[in-house]
């Protein structure tokens, strides 16, 4: 076995597009955000003398990756179902530039078509499905394809073969840290997210999700829905070590994609964090009991990101949220209670969306208050339940298929026999400016302005990024029509 020198990338693309490894969805957003890459740097931290570029976040072209190519003998890449064509381009140019080079693709996209996939992009040498970390180590080892587990490849007669699926990953203890890539490899500084403190850091502490949400993506395609989990000591201690290599780092966030899943695990983890000083924050499910919030927010809990996504009940039911509006409701107030920030997530057009439920959940947002929210369009991405739903009921076009327009921005690619893709686009412009322009809301955002010049600087910065936001999706929207 020979290593080959291998080189992990999320490819340069839309200008202001977080499609890495570790965004929920990838579109360009309201404000510029960037989350880490974290699914491309926890195999890089397996291969040894490996590089990752985060080519978006670092602002690189293709001009500043094509000379790369000429240097490693394996190229690994993220893609995803919008950036996808745009990603058969890179890999065709690096090909180009070293033929010998072989490059596979990884994310939900090739998971659930590999076959698919691999036909309908013949640069591709493989692709590494599902849970890809230990796939991504053994041919970077250079072990016998054939032999590979999780792996989808060409062979020498150009046939796609499918090797049998990986197991699933049960010790993630076993995997190293990935905040040693993030220090080799990625300038933090450049990674933003309007919600949490800047410079900030995000980790997973575990896989998985026990929700069964028929519109998100990584349980359903790569992490699967059973949580599992790092130990206590393996999450603490990669935090202490992250802290002494980045004393800047103001805020720790855990990405997984329901961190209260397990609430005594939560708890003790609060408790080693609150040990250390650590300013830190979580995604949570809107259902987590008053005392174990206050368990979280006297060691250092700042802010929970919260998928609210309807404040209709029978939507939450059609999308299998397993979420009570009553529920959320007294959470919401419990955390406004002990001080806990809120980021509220809420999805336009999902099932049984019509014109009243648009307005019953844009009330809902105003009744509980969220600090800042995200409003998204229900996207059916390809080895989701609502991606086979709408498939079936006709609700999604071809045209609409891509999710994204040219550039990068979210489009409505839902539509229902009462609600055209028009009147759920124009939603979310609705529900953010109810939102945001209310005299509750601006007195608070200029509150925050006015008791720190590093937020006015922040806060004037995302206003304007975000009117340009408005404006392209006014271009998006004649385009469309």
């Amino acid at each position: 076995m020979t290593m080959m020198k291998t080189l992990l990338m999320q490819a340069p693309s839309f200008e202001g597009f977080d499609g890495g490894a570790g965004a929920r969805y990838q579109a360009k957003r309201e404000i510029k955000s960037f989350w880490f890459p974290t699914w491309l740097a926890q195999p890089a931290a397996l291969i040894e003398g490996s590089r990752l570029i985060d080519a978006p976040p670092h602002r690189q072209s293709m001009a500043d990756v094509l000379p790369l190519a000429k240097e490693y003998d394996l190229l690994v890449m993220h893609t995803s179902t919008p950036s996808f064509a745009s990603d058969v381009k890179v890999a065709e140019a690096m090909k180009a530039a070293n033929p010998n080079l072989k490059i596979g693709f990884v994310g939900a996209k090739v998971a659930v078509d590999p076959d698919g996939s691999m036909k309908a992009a013949p640069v591709l040498d493989f692709v590494a499905r599902n849970e890809f970390d230990f796939t991504l180590k053994e041919i970077a080892e250079g072990h016998d394809w054939a032999g590979i587990t999780g792996m989808s490849y060409r062979n020498a007669n150009g046939e796609v073969i499918h090797n049998a699926e990986r197991a699933t990953l049960e010790n993630m203890d076993a995997l190293p840290y990935v905040t040693d890539v993030y220090k080799r490899d990625l300038k933090i500084e450049n990674y933003f997210i309007g919600y949490l403190k800047h410079p900030y850091i995000s980790i997973y502490t575990g896989r998985g999700c026990k929700s069964r949400c028929t519109f998100c993506l990584w349980p359903q395609t790569v992490g699967g829905h059973r949580y599992r989990t790092r130990s206590v000591a393996h999450v603490v201690e990669e935090i202490r070590r992250a802290r002494e290599m980045w004393p800047q780092v103001k805020e720790f966030f855990f990405d997984d994609d329901t961190f209260t899943d397990d609430l005594p695990r939560a708890e003790a983890i609060a408790r080693e964090l609150g040990k250390m000083g650590i300013t830190w924050s979580c995604n949570a499910k809107a259902n987590v009991p008053r005392e174990t919030l206050k368990v979280l927010r006297e060691n250092g809990l700042r802010l929970l990101l919260v998928g609210y996504e309807s404040g209709n009940q029978q939507i939450l039911h059609n999308i299998k949220k397993g979420m009570r509006v009553d529920v959320a409701r007294q959470f919401t107030q419990d955390c406004h209670d002990l001080g806990i920030t809120i980021h509220g997530t809420f999805i336009m057009g999902l099932p049984g969306e019509t014109l009243e439920t648009i307005q019953e959940t844009i009330e809902f947002a105003l009744d509980i208050n969220p600090h800042t929210i995200q409003v998204s369009l229900a996207a059916p991405y390809p080895g989701t339940f609502l991606h086979q739903q709408a498939v079936e009921n006709g609700w999604l076009d071809a045209d609409h298929a891509e999710l994204v327009d040219e550039h990068g921005v979210q489009m409505a690619p839902l539509h229902y026999p009462h609600l055209s893709h028009k009147e759920i686009f124009d939603a979310v412009e609705v529900f953010y400016r109810r939102f945001y322009f209310r005299r509750k809301k601006i007195v608070s955002i200029v509150g925050e302005m006015i008791r720190s010049p590093e937020m006015m600087r922040r806060r004037l910065r995302e206003g304007v990024e975000f009117f340009q936001f408005l404006r392209e999706r006014q271009v998006t929207q004649k385009t469309a029509a």
